[in-house]
């Protein structure tokens, strides 16, 4: 039945390393995915900045695309009356020019002379008058003409190259912008898209994690069952072995008072086993049964015995144990006298040395010391109180080197505290 109850406690043990594990993995992929969320509002904010972005270029493109095929309307319509004023300059000028071959050579003014000496009659004359007149008028108004379509001509061309040199300006720029922007646009949506991955493999990590943390939880349930059934019956074997102790000594008692002899009391017989309420200290307050497992004159703990609560889960998970402070390689030792019943890594508590002091006070106690390093000491050796065991480290379940220590009365762990 022993062997039973030593199984089922070392696979309570088991589970409850698997626990360990499985919650510090809970903790560890659930910040990363909480981490990993508050991230994915600023990517989706910033590839909507984008989008917004690149649509805003997008627009101002088509704007001055538009204004292009504008000015390149604008551009066929000043070409034509810049064709239809260039053919009319080159009439004025071969016009100007004919009239000031012929005024060169005097053909024009002696023709109307010669009409005016002919004239036989006042009207005749006043009629050759008037045209030689109107000739000089006619080339002044040619001369006024070719210079203002000239300078016109001078004037929608310029108008014309600045106005497609600022779009060709603008369309370019913008051109540059939008492709900027729907870079821009891209790498954020790239990133969002990415976000959305490692969110949705971190969520299922922590679900497969979760699963497997439920699946040893159905474990310990199971085992923890078992262990109870098996400690009814260690009481009860308990209780025979305490009422067969009783009776032996009542009949060691009579017998005493009947041959008259000096008698003086014993002390009562515990079984290894200890009391029908196994995992109560000896006595209230600090008993002082144990020495200190750390060899400093003022030892700082750093976590003492005590209830938790699981900062994802939110339910309560007992600390077996209190820690100490122990930089790495620092020496521990024995708390009390007694037998190595073992030294070995053992899962989450990493190597583990266990010691069994035996009855003290009318408990079994034992005492177990955790993440070492390394062993000083070997299975079924003998040890004296303060004599090194190991050496500390963070092996197991450990972020850092120190001394998870625990204390056992009659199977059971109490605080340390009160037996120190």
């Amino acid at each position: 039945m022993r062997e039973q109850q030593r199984s089922v406690e070392e696979a309570l043990v088991d589970v409850d390393e698997l626990l360990e594990d499985t919650d510090a993995e809970v903790v560890t992929a659930f910040a990363e995915l909480q981490e990993l969320k508050a991230e994915l509002p600023l990517a989706r904010d910033a590839e909507r900045r984008a989008q917004l972005e690149h649509q805003d270029m997008q627009r101002q493109l088509a704007a001055v695309l538009d204004r292009l095929r504008v000015a390149e309307d604008q551009q066929g319509l000043l070409s034509r009356q810049i064709r239809t004023d260039t053919a009319r300059v080159v009439d004025l000028r071969t016009s100007l020019g004919r009239t000031a071959r012929e005024a060169y050579k005097g053909d024009t003014t002696a023709r109307a002379l010669a009409l005016v000496l002919r004239a036989g009659d006042r009207g005749q004359f006043e009629d050759a008058t008037q045209l030689l007149s109107l000739v000089g008028r006619v080339q002044a108004a040619d001369l006024r003409e070719l210079s203002q379509v000239t300078a016109a001509n001078q004037r929608r061309q310029d108008r014309l190259t600045a106005v497609q040199e600022e779009i060709t300006r603008l369309k370019v720029d913008l051109e540059r912008r939008t492709f900027d922007a729907e870079a821009a646009r891209r790498d954020a949506e790239r990133r969002r898209s990415d976000l959305e991955a490692l969110v949705g493999a971190q969520q299922s990590r922590v679900e497969v994690i979760e699963r497997r943390r439920e699946d040893h939880l159905r474990q310990r349930a199971q085992y923890e069952t078992q262990r109870s059934a098996l400690q009814v019956q260690i009481d009860a074997v308990v209780a025979a072995d305490r009422a067969e102790a009783a009776r032996a000594q009542a009949a060691r008692d009579q017998a005493a008072r009947e041959d008259r002899a000096p008698a003086s009391p014993a002390a009562p017989v515990s079984p290894s086993t200890g009391p029908s309420a196994p995992g109560t200290p000896p006595a209230t307050g600090r008993t002082g049964l144990l020495g200190s497992p750390s060899p400093m004159n003022n030892p700082v703990i750093t976590s003492p015995y005590g209830w938790r609560i699981h900062p994802v889960y939110g339910y309560r998970k007992l600390h077996t144990g209190t820690d100490f402070r122990a930089y790495c390689g620092t020496p521990i030792i024995a708390a009390e006298s007694g037998t190595v019943q073992w030294a070995k890594s053992v899962g989450g508590f990493g190597n583990q040395v266990m010691l069994n002091h035996g009855v003290l006070a009318g408990s079994l106690v034992l005492t177990s010391y955790n993440h070492l390093s390394r062993f000083a000491v070997a299975t079924g050796e003998s040890v004296r109180r303060g004599e090194i065991i190991g050496y500390s480290g963070t092996t197991g379940t450990s972020t850092a080197c120190h001394l998870h220590f625990e204390a056992y009365v009659d199977g059971r762990t109490v605080d340390p505290q009160t037996l120190l």
